[in-house]
């Protein structure tokens, strides 16, 4: 696995969640209240939208767009009767770091 470093341990705290970049890829990182942090891909699985202005109250992560929510502890939908889940990421800290293991690098064909 390759770890990559999203942000400092203090930029999430329990019960909130957060956007961040890495690369071109984006990540949400979410603290259910009582529960772990979680690394999840910032884009909704229902219509590929960026999670940028979702809602979370700190146990539901809810889409701006079409109005989809997401069990934090679990990814899974809990609005519709859907198999669309948010795409988990291993997620690990380090020290003060925060880092996410984003899966394999894509290179182009030559």
């Amino acid at each position: 696995m390759a770890y990559t470093s999203i942000c400092r341990t203090d930029a999430v705290s329990e019960g909130g969640m957060g956007l961040f970049q890495a690369g071109k890829k984006s990540v949400l990182l979410v603290w259910p209240e009582g529960g772990a942090l979680k690394a999840y891909r910032g884009r909704c699985p229902h219509a590929d939208m960026p999670l940028t202005e979702a809602t979370f109250n700190g146990k539901t992560v809810t889409c701006p767009h079409h109005q989809w929510g997401f069990d934090c502890g679990s990814g899974k939908c809990v609005t519709h009767a859907v198999r669309n889940a948010l795409h988990p990421y291993p997620l690990r800290i380090e020290g003060d770091e925060i880092q996410v293991d984003l899966g394999p690098a894509r290179t182009r064909p030559a």
